[in-house]
């Protein structure tokens, strides 16, 4: 306090000021630093001098500049005195709370020093009593204690003398751990006094102990017994310090042969009421054999290691070979939850196998194994629906639409259906399949390219060029297979295309939902999927399917026309007398090749439809040949009408004959009746024909024209190629006189007249 008195008042406020100043700044030694260095025109400064600053102020700045600084510096010091008003304010406040505080603490204990005092006074008392206590006690205590340890020690003399008998009870009722645990028990004594005082005791019990070890390596090598009864028996025969590790070869030998009975079986897992209590046991009888061995050969992790994964991988194999039958998805994930909490139940027991992921590389093979038997089984379905045409006769033979109807179903919906177990599968929350997830995404999309690659080769094998594939499947050959055969060819364009415009999309669509993903492959080998390349390849099976199916019937027409103008003799040919069966024959063909286009094609639009023709006559008259009376019979007038001819075709209207085949009723049939007429204009050519030869010729054309104009959709196309064969027959004749139009009138109404009737009988 003195020296407190002698500092001049101005470094009193000085020091308060920078108490303040200290207090309050963000960094203290900063400040410090800071002030040291400032300049002499620095008011804020600890070594802020008055006068000097005056002096500068002055000589710097002029009337104007000081009077503004007056007014500042008064604003400043305004300010100044409010804030040191309120920090004094504040702390005035905290002055007054910790006063209160100080007096609430003084009267709180006020009278807390005369309670210790009371407390102290009755611990001296308790502590003075419990002396006297003690003291009183001591020698009763002393003695008591000596006869605590007398009595534990009469009663370690009788368990000795005892233990004989305790052995031989233990070994009658096959307790051998209480046996090895009282024999251990004892041992110290034996150690100590066996050669004294207890030497009878300790050959008696050296003898039980004997049989005890002989009965336990019998249970050892018992084939009978459990793994954990021969595992408790190696513990308590190490226990007896018994040399065990000359029995690891053995005992290992049989533990391998014990995973055999721990054998999967996926039926009764999958089995609502089968028992999987036969398998959970001996799994866990396995694991506590795996702890057991543990504990007696510390070293055999190794051993121990090959055994676990050996058990799971005849596990696995055995998965493998279920799925690669017709299994749910359901089943799969049954198979896979066992053997999964399996392997979760040796790794708690065996961490250094790290079978989880050993059964990792594992489950690959089984889940792709499954992805591809379930698009092997969807290809083996289709097959089958398309199959049903190739039945023998006798057996119950499906139309062509029905076929059609299963094999789309088959192909849209089984493969739907295919993806929606894919789907169960990915939407699994086993560790295992969690695991694989990506996986399963690129095998689902792989195995789906891969699927409609082998579905595109298995219709090119369908349809071989040499009926290789009819004679596989046991087809008798002939007629019957022959149309059989057409017909498989048929739908197999019709389902080739409706898998490029349907079953694709709606396969494209459910891969996105449901299967986007799949990074395993990388970027570089691209997508595994590629619905535009399947797309591709069936419309161009399907247009190769339809084109093999026209030139496979109109094979048929061929061999109709070679029968046809092989057989007789044209030179010499007779009056026609009616229309040949050969139109009978080839209307037939055609008909049967409608019957099969109308079940399985759609309908498309007729084109050139002309309304001229009302009947044979009005035909006939429509011909170039007959556009005037032929009535003359003399053969320079027959030739000057064929040059007529010749000549109207030179400025007759250009027809387009041959277009696209489409898939249509009407474009396959049209295009089949072009082949057959074009076939028939050469094989027309091929011949000379007399009269009689022209005029037969004439007619079986002339019949055809109505039939054929009702079946066709480019009518003007048929009529000139009618025409062409009228004009190539005249041309190869002799002597081209045509019949008179009464005489082929009357042919033709007498032939649909006599079909008519046999129409009627037959029906």
């Amino acid at each position: 306090m003195v020296g407190e008195e002698v500092v001049p008042m101005d470094d009193k406020a000085k020091r308060m000021r920078d108490l303040l100043s200290s207090f309050y700044s963000p960094d203290p030694s900063i400040s410090n630093n800071t002030s040291k260095h400032a300049s002499l025109d620095d008011i804020n400064s600890t070594s802020f001098d008055p006068d000097q600053y005056m002096n500068i102020l002055a000589h710097k700045s002029n009337l104007e500049g000081l009077l503004q600084r007056h007014v500042e510096m008064a604003a400043e010091i305004k300010n100044l005195d409010t804030d040191l008003q309120m920090l004094v304010y504040e702390n005035y406040n905290k002055f007054i709370s910790a006063t209160d505080t100080i007096k609430r603490m003084k009267s709180n204990i006020s009278g807390m020093e005369t309670n210790m005092e009371q407390l102290l006074e009755k611990i001296m008392s308790v502590q003075s009593r419990s002396d006297s206590v003690n003291t009183s006690l001591f020698d009763k205590r002393e003695h008591i204690e000596k006869l605590h340890r007398t009595c534990n020690l009469l009663r370690k003399v009788q368990f000795i003398y005892d233990l004989p008998d305790r052995l031989s009870k233990c070994i009658k009722s096959e307790a051998y751990a209480d046996a090895v645990r009282f024999y251990i028990g004892a041992m110290p004594i034996f150690k100590a006094y066996g050669d004294s005082s207890f030497r009878d005791c300790k050959q008696a019990s050296e003898e039980a102990i004997a049989v005890v070890v002989k009965n336990l390596q019998g249970k050892l090598f018992s084939d009978s017994e459990s793994i954990q009864v021969r595992a408790d028996a190696a513990v308590l025969l190490k226990q007896l310090d018994f040399p065990v590790n000359n029995l690891k070869a053995k005992l290992f030998e049989k533990l391998e042969q014990s995973i055999t009975d721990i054998r999967l079986n996926p039926e009764e897992i999958n089995n609502p009421s089968g028992d999987r209590s036969t398998h959970e046991a001996a799994i866990h009888e396995f694991v506590e054999a795996v702890c057991a061995f543990r504990v007696i050969f510390p070293d055999s992790e190794e051993q121990l290691v090959k055994v676990a994964e050996d058990l799971v991988t005849k596990n696995f194999v055995i998965a493998e070979e279920y799925v690669k039958t017709r299994i749910s998805p359901e089943d799969l994930l049954g198979v896979l939850r066992v053997i999964w909490n399996d392997v979760l139940l040796i790794d708690e027991v065996l961490q250094e196998a790290a079978l989880s992921n050993h059964s990792l590389e594992a489950a690959k093979v089984v889940v792709t194994s499954f992805v591809r038997s379930a698009f092997f089984h969807l290809l083996q379905d289709i097959s089958d629906s398309l199959l049903q045409i190739l039945k023998k006769e006798g057996a119950e033979q499906c139309t062509l639409d029905v076929v059609l109807d299963a094999s789309t179903k088959a192909v849209l919906q089984g493969g739907l259906n295919v993806l929606l177990d894919f789907r169960k599968i990915l939407d699994d929350d086993s560790g295992i399949l969690v695991r694989l997830r990506e996986l399963i995404i690129d095998w689902v999309q792989e195995g789906l390219q891969e699927f409609f690659r082998q579905l595109e080769d298995q219709f090119l094998l369908f349809s071989g060029r040499n009926h290789s594939s009819i004679q596989v499947h046991g087809l008798a050959e002939g007629t019957q297979g022959d149309k059989a055969f057409a017909g498989l060819v048929l739908v197999l364009a019709q389902l080739s295309a409706f898998i490029e415009q349907t079953v694709i999309p709606k396969v494209t669509e459910e891969i996105a939902a449901s299967f986007s993903g799949g990074s395993v492959r990388g970027y570089e080998s691209g997508p595994a999927f590629v619905p535009g390349e399947i797309c591709r390849k069936f419309r161009s099976a399907g247009e190769k399917f339809l084109h093999l199916y026209i030139n496979m019937r109109n094979q048929r027409v061929s061999l109709l026309l070679k029968k046809r103008f092989t057989t007789p003799n044209w030179v010499k040919h007779k009056e026609p007398r009616e229309v040949h069966m050969f139109v009978d024959l080839f209307l037939q063909e055609l008909e049967i090749i409608v019957n099969e286009v109308k079940q399985i094609l759609p309908q498309g639009r007729r084109k050139h439809h002309r309304t001229d023709s009302n009947g044979s006559s009005a035909s006939s008259r429509s011909n170039p040949l007959r556009e005037e009376k032929l009535v003359r019979s003399n053969t320079q007038r027959a030739r000057s009408q064929l040059l007529e001819t010749h000549l109207a075709k030179l400025f007759k209207q250009k027809v387009e004959i041959f277009t696209k085949v489409e898939y249509t009723q009407e474009s396959v049939v049209t295009t089949l009746v072009k082949l057959g007429l074009k076939s028939f204009q050469e094989f027309v050519r091929l011949q000379t024909f007399n009269r009689s030869g022209f005029q037969q010729i004439q007619l079986d054309i002339q019949f055809v024209r109505i039939p054929l104009r009702e079946i066709v959709e480019d009518e003007a196309a048929i009529d000139f190629l009618l025409d062409e064969v009228i004009v190539a027959t005249a041309e190869r004749c002799l002597d081209p006189i045509p019949l008179e139009p009464p005489i082929l009138d009357k042919l033709i109404r007498a032939k649909l007249a006599k079909t008519e009737e046999q129409n009627t009988i037959s029906s």
